[in-house]
């Protein structure tokens, strides 16, 4: 076989001999975490655990090419060449596998997320940008399959803005869009539509990836034969493959063994990429995975014992170690001497990771056991606080749970008691509990001097004779002011470009700002919102249209294990402003006039969800989202885009308020609340019901994450005495969540003379015409009697009943 390196730089035997084994020292240390990290799930340390065994020369080759600047968008198999980077260390990698919430001793999420998921920091602590040209990258991994793919497309079509877009300040992000987007995934996963998808996009748009597929004929215990035609991705994508005529991929194979093979793979890959701009696909194949799929299983259940013979002959450590003892680049003995000291190293961190871990509970530990000791004996239930303070005392290795849930067991027995030994123990069980709750749930949304809710209203102003205009006209204007202030503002979706979106709101846009800056897209939307989370990712602010709200069911996954994560799931390490603009409410038929807001409200915590009722709204909203650095969805009313509305002249400058309410029409019988589309009905409903003496108070929720952060709605209750919500989801939807929000969270139900009631949509679908919308959805005569009927029952004799 030949040795020789291959690499575009000509270096000495000994530099060569160095990196070779410095490349096996990489590949057998990660081996053996391997190892170790499955016993430790096995004798009950951590929950589960989930390795790159198998894999490593692959990951060594990759991390060779990589270079700083490029970007990562992978799945949870990558250990190696994190470890290759020297962003992962052994201890780290013990410390994720216990979940230890101190995120300088796991850097990954601080215990978030399950071990095999990895990052690197984007941004400083006052959440400005680092510098991503003079460090290597990774993008946040998720453990659905194929939901890194569309991530990958937009941060290797960043590269394509930078080297295209010449008044972007690009000084933090690209030099020359010279940066490759790496993505991995594994065989099995690549049955999924978000695979082919991402691959489609990435063959029109032409962008710098490098995608390798790990190919080791398993998607846990399924064969390749039930995953991929041909059973063989490389050649079920022939027709990717570009030619002289045409563009498409540059499509290369390797087997996962072949160090040399490996190296050369990769580095051409590299050339290609990064020198061409187009994408390559890199096929692995011939790999194994020694432990199968996690610890959750044992392949020997379902690989045949000629199978699990070939991969114990063909492991890629194994052939790797071979051939250097066959190159006389070091002898048997000289790397078993270097395997049995990276056992050594590997073990003393695994210990030391645990000791770390365990550290600060057995330190609260002691400290509780002396609380309850105490409390026990000052109160008359001596005999049951005694055992929970034995039980705790019996956990050598007590994790936080058994902490908190033992110290609150114990203040139930204390009940009616009054003594300083209680209060004791109750001071530390509030302030243990106060400490831990914001290891596991704070960043959701951004905590830095500048988030969105922290943007103050800016309103709109008018000339005397302001012109009234359809109200696409002042979001185009609006949309047209942001471009211009913001260089790094890219818009994109099906229609967008060309026609200027199907409402044309983007009018004439892209004529003015070029087709990079308002581009049309296929009908893909999982890689349109890919694009805006990559590109934001790498420092740019995507707009991202997706035709009709209805259509945005196709991107949820991407959305809500991604884009609605980032933050949380990095510890506030990383930031992805995207914004998600779309239409939808009423219109007509079941696919363009759905208003699913329930469903949006419960999946997409961590985005704002912003419903405005008109377009200065809607332009104030995205006005005030380019302040801020936050991912929001913004829904416009898609049967608004025709009224007349009056020309702000400060378009571009004033900002709709996140997270505040607007009350929109004074009144002392009753509150409605409601949102978009649906306020101008209730606003009709509110006009009849002053003609039978009914005067309500008419609230515009317009933010539902986070709504009415001021607690506005609860100082109307408390004048009116009483609630309705009026909402086009259907019935548990969103109105319950508005319910929740005003009656559990602002405590309304103290104000309240008569029962708050809610009133939405029917069960189903809106079915099609002017008259499935009125038989499917609230109307205004559905909101007149739904009030009066309210008012009916506490005053029955000035309003008798209608119907």
């Amino acid at each position: 076989m030949d040795i020789s390196p291959k690499t575009s730089n000509d270096i000495s035997f000994d530099d060569f001999r160095a990196q070779i084994l410095k490349d096996y020292e990489i590949a057998v240390l990660s081996r053996i975490c391997s190892l170790m990290g499955r016993k430790e799930v096995l004798n009950g340390k951590a929950k589960f655990g989930i390795f790159s065994d198998g894999k490593e020369l692959p990951q060594l080759a990759m991390a060779r090419a990589f270079k700083d600047g490029d970007f990562r968008s992978g799945y949870y198999r990558d250990q190696t060449f994190m470890m290759a980077l020297g962003l992962l260390s052994p201890k780290a990698l013990f410390h994720a596998l216990y979940a230890t919430t101190d995120i300088e001793k796991e850097p990954m999420s601080a215990g978030r997320q399950m071990i095999g998921h990895y990052l690197t920091y984007s941004l400083n602590e006052d959440g400005s940008w680092k510098d991503l040209t003079k460090q290597k990258n990774t993008a946040p991994d998720i453990s659905s399959t194929a939901g890194q793919m569309p991530r990958l497309l937009g941060l290797a079509q960043a590269s394509k803005m930078y080297r295209n877009l010449k008044d972007i300040d690009a000084t933090k992000f690209s030099v020359n869009g010279n940066e490759i987007a790496w993505g991995t995934i594994g065989n099995a996963s690549t049955s999924e539509g978000l695979f082919f998808e991402t691959i489609n996009a990435g063959g029109v748009l032409q962008v710098p990836m490098v995608i390798s597929i790990w190919d080791d004929d398993y998607g846990i215990s399924v064969p390749q034969e039930y995953h991929t035609t041909k059973e063989d991705i490389s050649e079920a994508l022939k027709g990717f493959q570009r030619d002289e005529s045409n563009k498409g991929y540059e499509i290369l194979k390797v087997k996962g063994w072949d160090y040399t093979a490996l190296m050369h793979a990769y580095e051409n890959a590299s050339d290609i990429a990064r020198a061409e701009h187009v994408p390559v696909m890199i096929h692995v194949t011939e790999l194994t995975q020694p432990q199968g799929h996690s610890t959750s299983g044992s392949h020997e259940r379902y690989k045949s014992e000629e199978r699990l013979e070939w991969e114990r002959v063909n492991d890629c450590n194994k052939r790797f170690k071979e051939w250097i003892i066959e190159s006389g680049i070091a002898s048997e003995k000289e790397l078993n001497a270097l395997e049995l000291s990276l056992k050594k190293l590997v073990r003393t961190a695994k210990k030391e990771a645990w000791a770390e871990y365990l550290a600060s509970h057995l330190a609260q530990k002691k400290i509780l056991v002396d609380l309850l000791d105490k409390a026990a004996n000052s109160s008359q239930n001596k005999a049951f606080i005694i055992k929970l303070k034995n039980d705790l005392i019996a956990l050598e290795e007590p994790i936080k749970r058994d902490l908190a849930s033992t110290a609150r067991k114990a203040l139930r027995y204390l009940l009616g008691e009054n003594s300083s030994e209680k209060e004791a123990l109750l001071a530390w069980t509030n302030n243990f509990l106060k400490k831990e709750q914001p290891n596991y749930s704070d960043h959701l949304y951004s905590e830095n001097a500048n988030k969105a809710t922290n943007i103050a209203e800016v309103k709109p102003e008018y000339d005397a004779k302001a012109a009234v205009v359809d109200g696409r006209v002042i979001l185009r204007d609006n949309f047209d002011r942001l471009l211009e202030k913001y260089p790094e503002i890219l818009i994109f979706g099906e229609d967008t470009g060309t026609i200027g979106d199907v409402n044309q709101g983007l009018e004439g846009l892209q004529d003015k700002h070029g087709k990079l800056r308002v581009a049309d897209t296929g009908i893909r939307e999982s890689t349109i919102i890919g694009q805006g989370l990559g590109m934001a990712l790498r420092g740019l602010r995507p707009i991202a249209e997706i035709q009709y709200l209805d259509y945005i069911f196709y991107a949820m996954p991407t959305l809500t294990d991604d884009v609605a994560t980032i933050r949380y799931r990095t510890v506030g390490k990383q930031k992805a402003p995207l914004i998600v603009r779309t239409r939808g409410h009423r219109l007509e038929g079941i696919w363009h006039s759905g208003s699913p807001m329930g469903g949006l409200i419960h999946v997409l915590r961590g985005m704002y969800i912003l419903s405005p009722r008109n377009m200065t709204q809607a332009a104030g909203f995205y006005n005030t989202l380019m302040k801020s650095d936050e991912p929001a969805l913004v829904i416009e009313s898609l049967n608004g885009y025709r009224l007349k509305e009056p020309t702000p002249n400060n378009l571009g400058e004033f900002c709709t308020p996140i997270g505040i309410v607007e009350t929109i029409k004074t009144g002392t019988d009753i509150t409605l609340v409601s949102y978009g589309s649906t306020l101008r009905l209730v606003m009709q409903a509110a006009k009849e019901l002053l003609e039978v003496g009914i005067d309500v108070e008419v609230i515009d929720a317009q933010s539902l994450l986070p709504f009415d952060i001021n607690h506005d709605v609860v100082k109307s209750v408390q004048k009116t005495n009483r609630l309705l919500v009026i909402d086009e989801d259907v019935p548990g939807g969103c109105s319950a969540y508005l319910l929740h929000e005003i009656i559990e969270k602002q405590g309304a139900f103290t104000y309240l003379d008569s029962a708050p009631q809610t009133l939405s949509a029917k069960p189903h679908r809106p079915a099609y015409g002017s008259d499935g919308d009125y038989f499917s959805k609230p109307n205004t005569e559905d909101i007149f009697e739904k009030v009066y009927a309210i008012i009916h029952e506490s005053n029955p004799e000035d309003y008798p009943n209608l119907r």
